[in-house]
């Protein structure tokens, strides 16, 4: 961190040991290997510092959504394997092989690019065959699925090491789309084991097992696990459960850098959308959208000061926002202020602030953008 981001008010605080021990949890629940997600720079916690102390907790694989993450990776100095999961595009498959990245290919069209890829490269290509059972994202449907495999274990440039797809609504426990999933998704590695028994190669590694499954449904793990925003400490919908005893990793504060007193009747930044019923004690705290705290909180969300709950005011701004601390509310200019977190044993979970917001957790996460610092403490 610079000495001038230092100084700024407004902070990340990452719990590497929350992070740890949340990789141990589902290490444990699971009983099977683990592919750490690091996308969007790590959910918002910061890639390289993510990705290295999972690399040092021994995690078994990582997940990223394109090339450049990897490559960022890669050159941090992070040597674990590395899956990129999003579409192929051909331009880039020679950054792919340049820096020891798994190639994730879903068409017969996207496995003819990475063989050229290889053979241009003079090595072996490293692939994942993404199978589509009902997200029509990525990947190719399940029941046209055996052109691709019967030509990908005929390929001489590539080496088939896992083949996967991504479960759609596993993020609820009573959603019946997951067991068309797990059928869908069985159906296509029936093909892969036949090609495996007639080429001799190793049956792949499957996996499936996104957060949700995780979570709820064991028959997803197979494999491999791939948590992603479990990883870090947050559930990924209202209807899921817990049963890991999962321990939040991000905290995000800011600090009072404005105190007045709004008389009755007045108005609260833009647009006049909010006005005092009584005098009142207003504070502001500089952070905005412009640091992805989301507008659509604004006279929605809450923060903590001084360990109590106080309504945001008024839009939410570029750079700051307003606090209400009511008429016998008490605040002094640097005072911490908690937007995600805990204070004087009060916690505001990133879950109930994106239920305010109107959004998921993900969305609240990975819009904290670099503006922000960010502070790593444990490990």
């Amino acid at each position: 961190m610079s000495d001038l981001a230092s100084q700024r008010p407004t902070r990340i605080r990452v719990d590497l040991d929350a992070l740890a021990h949340n990789l141990q949890g589902i290490r444990g629940h699971t009983g099977r290997p683990v592919m750490g997600i690091v996308k969007a720079n790590a959910y918002g916690h910061g890639l390289v510092p993510v990705a290295r102390h999972l690399e040092a907790q021994g995690i078994d694989q990582l997940g990223v959504a394109f090339v450049e993450e990897g490559i960022a990776l890669r050159r941090a100095g992070v040597r674990a394997p590395i899956l990129v999961m999003g579409g192929v595009y051909g331009k880039q498959l020679q950054d792919f092989l340049a820096h020891d990245l798994e190639i994730t290919v879903s068409s017969i069209d996207k496995l003819r690019l990475a063989e050229a890829a290889a053979e241009a490269a003079g090595r072996e290509a490293v692939v994942h065959l993404k199978i589509d059972t009902g997200m029509e994202r990525v990947g190719v449907h399940s029941y046209s699925c055996q052109g691709l495999i019967d030509a990908a274990f005929a390929s001489r440039g590539c080496r088939v090491k896992g083949v996967y797809s991504h479960l759609a609504c596993a993020d609820d426990p009573a959603h019946p789309m997951t067991a068309v999933q797990v059928a869908r998704f069985a159906e296509a590695c029936a093909h892969i084991e036949r090609a495996c028994a007639r080429t001799g190669a190793a049956m792949p590694i499957r996996h499936l097992a996104n957060s949700g499954g995780v979570l709820h449904f064991p028959e997803t793990w197979l494999d491999m696990v791939r948590p992603g925003i479990a990883l870090y400490g947050a559930l990924p919908d209202p209807a899921s459960r817990d049963p890991i005893g999962l321990t939040p990793v991000l905290s995000l504060t800011s600090r009072v850098v404005y105190f007045k007193v709004v008389r009755a009747g007045a108005t609260v930044s833009y647009g006049a959308t909010w006005t005092a019923g009584t005098d009142t004690r207003v504070v502001t705290i500089p952070i905005g959208y412009g640091d992805g705290w989301p507008r659509a909180l604004s006279s929605k969300g809450d923060v903590l000061v001084r360990g109590l709950r106080k309504p945001i005011v008024g839009r939410v701004c570029m750079d700051q926002f307003m606090v209400d601390l009511g008429p016998e509310g008490t605040a002094y200019n640097d005072d911490e202020v908690v937007l995600i977190g805990s204070q004087a044993g009060e916690r505001l979970r990133v879950e109930a602030v994106a239920e305010r917001a109107g959004t998921i957790p993900y969305e609240i996460l990975t819009g904290l953008n670099e503006r922000i610092p960010r502070e790593y403490v444990g490990g």
